[in-house]
């Protein structure tokens, strides 16, 4: 029997709901034996469900969100965070961080490595980078682009070396970093875990900086796709203003998609081709049901195996050069 896509990611809702929170609960208070959680809320659909499933899971009084921003996020990112958290009735806590990153060389080094590649680059110039194939169309290597808007009408695009691309990235990174280091540091004072919110997307294709937003004591939805996070954050009540949101990282000045930085199409198909794959279906079946040709949808599969082969390290524990005896792994959680 041919598995139908279109209903091949629904769920009874408020039986995920309540499996997940009740898991969250054993997993924060009997597992970590922590007294609550603590969320980075960006004003993102993920975020938001995460928020939204720990006060169902804990209760409103023990969670903190931290709002985080800094020169690049756009404004609207934090009047939605706060919202989400007023609504949700949970304490949250402000923390700009562009101080934090200008101290540690973050916009210098980004800045640096733009000017190699366009000599007339200003800090003040809206620019973002940009993959610049597309798995669809063709079989080439992934190339990045850095895109400046130099007037409000004009966009211009330059490829980027790999030394550029990777100083751009590496500087970048700390964003994600110092967002996880404040994160912890209200842990350790409340003692509380770190709720990540990564989706099972991002999990799986290796979306996310290690040691940054990557790093979590427990992860609650990594086992949703993220339509299924839209769907679950409707049902738990999330606002129509996250729920209405298009997924966006939010870490350059010019607008960036998730698509043009890392995914080979929107998430909506992309889900359902990583269903498809992980399920066993065909090409052809995947193709006829989405609409494209079977070896567009080879080539998107091909893309999904060479992410997990490249991130595979960032799911990876430190590397250890001879046995360490000890304790290796929590105590089973006790319901």
């Amino acid at each position: 029997m041919t598995v139908r896509l279109a209903e091949a990611l629904g769920r009874d809702l408020e039986t995920t709901a309540n499996e997940l929170a009740n898991a969250l609960s054993v997993a924060v208070l009997k597992r970590l034996r922590r007294r609550g959680v603590v969320i980075a809320v960006s004003g993102g659909i993920d975020s938001a469900c995460v928020a939204a499933l720990a006060v169902r899971a804990l209760g409103a009084n023990r969670i903190l969100a931290l709002l985080l921003p800094e020169r690049d996020s756009n404004p609207e990112s934090l009047l939605l965070g706060k919202a989400v958290c007023e609504d949700l009735g949970i304490a949250y806590v402000v923390k700009e961080i562009s101080p934090i990153l200008d101290a540690a060389g973050c916009y210098e080094a980004r800045t640096e490595a733009v000017r190699e590649v366009f000599p007339e680059f200003e800090p003040g110039m809206p620019w973002k980078i940009v993959l610049a194939s597309d798995p669809l169309r063709s079989e080439s290597l992934h190339f990045f682009q850095l895109v400046v808007r130099t007037r409000p009408d004009e966009d211009r695009h330059f490829r980027l070396p790999p030394r550029s691309y990777l100083q751009i990235v590496a500087a970048t990174n700390f964003k994600q970093r110092s967002r996880k280091m404040l994160e912890y540091y209200h842990a350790d004072r409340l003692n509380y875990a770190v709720a990540g919110t990564t989706n099972r997307l991002e999990h799986d294709q290796g979306f996310f900086v290690k040691l940054g937003d990557g790093a979590a004591d427990v992860k609650p939805i990594a086992s949703l796709y993220k339509s299924q996070v839209y769907s679950l954050a409707r049902h738990l009540g999330v606002t129509d203003e996250i729920l209405r949101r298009e997924p966006t990282t939010d870490t350059y000045s010019l607008a960036q998609s998730q698509e043009d930085f890392y995914y080979s199409l929107h998430y909506s198909k992309l889900d359902l081709i990583l269903w498809a794959k992980n399920n066993g279906l065909s090409a052809d079946d995947v193709a006829d049901q989405l609409g494209y040709r079977p070896e567009q949808v080879r080539r998107v599969c091909d893309d999904i195996d060479q992410k997990r082969r490249a991130t595979a390290y960032l799911h990876a524990p430190p590397l250890l050069l001879e046995p360490v005896e000890g304790p290796q792994d929590l105590p089973p959680a006790t319901r």
